[in-house]
Parts: structure tokens; sequence; C-alpha cells
């Protein structure tokens, strides 16, 4: 009989990766926990929130520094079609560099703050920059860390707003991992206009889908890891393309480097970057539920296959797809379909909850919602956390703190934050 993937993840651990196995092991229950935490927060965010999300003269911008910037990259797209307005991704790290021409005009601000711990300094740093630079900044804190500055300078003001994680998402390891996906998601229900009973059924069945996925293809992950350094390509459209950067960064922290990735949007690759790919490289394409962004990810799929040996392409979708040649593994839990071919009941998923364009925000089912990408996401991303961690035990790392000389840190050291001066 297979072996679950929980005890796969306890197999890693041992001194060195126990922490980073039991965090990604540990998402679907933290995102039955996040449900709770909207549900406690929602009277505020309706106050406060709800309201400048209609204003027509607001800028959203999403923001954090590293895997948090990706989690804007991620949100961004999806929230822009969701909301019908722009919602902008600015990294803290250009933010600090250049506040002047990022807030240039002085427009009311809505700045969501996504922090694993709420101390890194270009976080700090462009939470107060915006307080100097615009005469109406709104915050919205989403952080793991309930002693951060961001969670503690901004509890109790009037124009904040603090969404504080389960203390089992302030990830002890290195790398971000249930941080990342439980401030995306926690992002996603408090922005996109997601009643609070949605919010309820999404987390609970995205749970199951996330636990499903982990038990059905653990091993196989596993055997897809790298014995030694190589290369690995993520490519995605739209809010895909977001998350194809933090599945990168995963396993170049985990591995220390050994591993070189390379994350580009379906239709970026080809414009140079698609020199990267050798015999040994392992290409991993995330495919959209939104038929005009589908295609372009079905045809990079399908050319990357023809540059690389059979078994080094993987293709990850919420619908079958028809892609030969390459590994084609269907998301449980998130289309419609009924039985899916994963062998995954969708009446006891509800996955029909889980692909939001099937359900309003009012509860109600009808089809003027636009397709959303974020399931796929996060349960594409735990297949990137896992691939990461096999990779790095393979190679001889410790993923907990893959840099022991220092060399890079879990929270950032050496950034001296400079006056900014009118």
């Amino acid at each position: 009989m297979p072996k679950t993937y929980r005890e796969l993840f306890a197999e890693l651990e041992i001194p060195g990766s126990e922490h980073t196995a039991r965090e990604i092991a540990q998402q679907p229950a933290v995102w039955r926990q996040v449900a709770d935490i909207l549900q406690a927060a929602r009277p505020e965010l309706n106050t406060k929130v709800a309201p400048l999300i209609q204003r027509p003269d607001l800028r959203i911008i999403l923001t954090g520094a590293g895997t948090s910037a990706y989690i804007g990259d991620t949100l961004a797209p999806a929230l822009t079609e969701q909301l019908g307005c722009l919602v902008e991704a600015i990294p803290t790290t250009d933010i600090v560099a250049n506040p002047r021409a990022v807030f240039a005009g002085d427009q009311p601000t809505l700045l969501v703050s996504f922090a694993r711990s709420g101390q890194s300094p270009e976080s700090v740093a462009a939470a107060e920059l915006a307080e100097q630079c615009l005469t109406e900044v709104h915050h919205l804190i989403i952080t793991c860390n309930a002693d951060g500055y961001l969670a503690t300078a901004q509890a109790n003001q009037p124009r904040s707003t603090v969404l504080l994680l389960p203390p089992e998402t302030n990830d002890k390891s290195f790398a971000m991992t249930s941080s990342f996906t439980s401030m995306l998601l926690t992002g996603w229900l408090a922005l996109s206009g997601t009643s609070a009973a949605e919010s309820a059924v999404m987390c609970d069945q995205l749970a199951k889908a996330g636990e499903a996925l982990l038990n059905q293809r653990a091993a196989e992950i596993k055997d897809l890891a790298f014995p030694k350094p190589g290369r690995i390509v993520y490519l995605g459209s739209g809010a895909l393309a977001g998350v194809a950067k933090e599945a990168g960064l995963k396993i170049l922290e985990l591995t220390a480097g050994q591993v070189a990735p390379w994350s580009d949007s379906s239709l970026g690759f080809r414009h140079g970057p698609k020199a990267i790919l050798d015999p040994a490289t392992l290409a991993v394409v995330f495919v959209s539920s939104d038929p005009y962004r589908r295609r372009y990810d079905l045809d990079i799929a399908r050319e990357v296959q023809t540059a690389l040996p059979a078994g080094r392409v993987l293709v990850l979708s919420a619908e079958p797809t028809d892609v030969a040649g390459v590994l084609n593994w269907t998301l449980p839990g998130v289309n419609s379909n009924g039985l899916n071919s994963d062998g995954v009941n969708s009446a006891d998923l509800k996955s029909d909850v889980i692909n939001s364009a099937d359900l309003n925000s009012d509860g109600s089912t009808g089809a003027n919602r636009e397709v959303n990408d974020v399931p796929t996401a996060l349960l594409g991303v735990l297949v990137a956390q896992a691939l990461a961690l096999f990779s790095a035990v393979s190679l001889g790392c410790t993923p907990d703190n893959p840099f022991p000389s220092g060399s890079v840190n879990r929270v950032v050291q050496g950034v001296t934050i400079y006056p900014l001066t009118s």
C-alpha cells in the first residue's frame, strides 16, 4: 500500500528538515483556521475595507518582499478581474527605493501589506513612506507574527485593519510555506467580496483538496526530486505567473541554490529564457481555468515537451488536459465535473464551490463571476513546496536553515533605510 503524505513527510522530520516538513504538511489544516479568522474580522472588514474598495478614486496596492511580494503578484490579476478595477502589485523593495514614483499623484490608497514576520526593514519602511508621501492612506496588514512591528504599530489605528493568522503560520523554517498560502488565501477572501459563508466553505473544501492532492501525489513528487544539481522551469499565465515565481524561489532557497530555477509567463518564456532548457531540466506548467489563458498555457506545455525528454514536463491543471507526452496531473476537487480523473468525488469535495466562477459573492450561483485561478495557485504551490523539500533532502541540504553560514537569513538583515527628504 502506498505511503500517505504524512508518512512520507514524517520520514523527513530529521534534524535540519523537521520544521519545513511539518509546515508544508500542516497547510490544509491551517486553511480551515483562516475561515474562523475571516469570520471574526468580518465586521471590521465590512466597515473599514469594503467601502474603500467601492470608491472609484481608490488605488489598491499589494506589497511585500520576496515570497510576500509574490502573494501580490498572484492576487493582483485575480482581484483585478474580480473587482473590475486595477489592483497593483508593487514590492516593498520597489517602494522603499523609489517612493516618489510609486506614490506619484497623491491618490487615496489602500496599502495591503503581506508579511510573515512584519519585521523586515522594507516592510516597515514601505508603510511609513506611504504615510509620508500620501495625504490619505489606509492599511490592511495580513501577517503571521503577533509581535511584529506591522501588527503592533498598526493595531487600533483608525485607518488600519490587522488580520493576524494562526501562530503556526509564523514558519520556524527558513522558507515561507504555510505563511505564503495562508496569507494568499486570506488576502483573496478579504478583498474579493467573498461572503462569510462562502469563505468557510471554500477553506474547508480547499483543505480537503490539498489533503487529497498530497496523498495522491507525494510519492510521485518524491520521484521527481533532484538527486543532483539541475534546472527547473515554472510557467503560468495571469495569477499563475505570480505563483510560478514563488515556486521557483522555493527550490532555489531550500536547495541553497543547487537547483537553478527560472519562472516566467507562458508567453514570455519563448522570448529568450527558453535557452535555459537542457535535457535534464524539469518544466512545470500551471494551467489556467480561464479558457482564453488556458490556450497559451497548453501551447507552451506542448512546445516545451518537444524540447525535453519524456517525463520531464509536468502539467498541473484544474481540468484534464490533452497534452501528449507529459505528466498530466489534474488537481483534485477544483473542477465541477463530478468524479474527476484523480478519483476524488466532487460530491464530497463540493468542488463546484471551489470554482468560484460558479458562485457569486452573495452565495448564489451564476456565471457572472470571473474564473478564479487562486485555488489552482494554492494547490499548485503545494506540489512545488514538496518538490523543493524532497530535492533539498536528496541533495544533502538542511532546508530548515539552508545557509548555516548566515549568508542568507530568514528575516533580511543588513538593509539601511535612508530618510526621505523633501
